[in-house]
């Protein structure tokens, strides 16, 4: 199938009628400029008017989704790139990827981290990563394209996963990635949705693995992926004409419409 078709060319009903589940990605796909906007919040009021729920798929921490997953309105939401599950109704997370020891994997992280910076001593470690458990972060700003590929071969020659988003790096463990957790979270909790209805959105390298479509035949990126679309090997089916938030309302307006034909 070809990709980035745009979004605004589909009819309603081609492809979107049967969806029922959105799995999304966070910054940059429903923020605006880094906030919920009021049409955001209407836009999810207008999906679960029409039965198609909404479950959130992000690099954020542990700490910041723990309360995303309790206060907007959506079926839960998974947190560091695959590594934890916050269901709406319960507080405590589901681990998704096995780790031994959690003190351990931190102080290696630690460790290693250091290890990066003295290489590079312009990385600053980001704000959330103390709410971290699975990952560690470090911001994006002020890294070039040829640092980040080299971070990124720095951690594989180490034995970590790593990838970026708009606003940070993550080191990781390596089989920790989105599609990994999502198709997890999936199968536990949300068996009766058939791929088919399922629609991912996402706008940046660590969504690549959610525009997969081996696993995820429906996949949108959000406008502004096009900065992007040259690096993913993976790349989203469709593309919507709006940018973050925005584009995701477009989205939400179009399967909306598609459900009432």
């Amino acid at each position: 199938m070809p990709k980035l078709l745009p979004l605004s060319q589909i009819q309603a009903g081609d492809r979107f009628g049967n969806i029922r589940l959105i799995a999304t990605d966070m910054d940059g796909t429903l923020t605006v400029a880094g906030k919920f906007t009021s049409q955001l919040l209407q836009a999810f009021e207008d999906l679960a008017t029409a039965g198609i729920k909404v479950l959130i798929v992000t690099g954020r921490s542990a700490g910041w989704v723990s309360g995303i997953a309790s206060y907007l309105p959506i079926v839960g939401a998974i947190a560091e790139n695959g590594g934890l599950f916050y269901h709406y109704n319960s507080e405590k997370s589901v681990a998704l990827t096995p780790i031994a020891d959690i003190v351990t994997h931190r102080q290696q992280l630690a460790v290693f981290f250091e290890q990066l910076r003295r290489k590079f001593p312009h990385l600053q470690e980001s704000t959330d990563n103390r709410f971290r458990i699975t990952d560690w972060t470090f911001d994006v700003a002020g890294l070039s394209t040829n640092e980040i590929q080299t971070l990124a071969n720095l951690c594989q020659q180490m034995g970590w996963g790593f990838t970026y988003s708009s606003v940070q790096c993550h080191i990781k463990p390596l089989r920790q990635d989105k599609a990994v957790g999502l198709l997890q979270v999936l199968q536990k909790y949300f068996p009766r949705y058939a791929p088919q209805e399922v629609v991912t959105v996402g706008d940046s390298p660590n969504d690549e693995s959610l525009f997969d479509e081996s696993c995820f035949p429906m996949s949108v990126g959000v406008a502004n992926v096009l900065e992007y679309a040259q690096r993913l090997h993976h790349q989203p089916v469709y593309v919507t004409a709006a940018a973050e938030g925005e584009g995701f309302c477009e989205l939400a307006r179009l399967l909306v419409e598609a459900s009432l034909k």
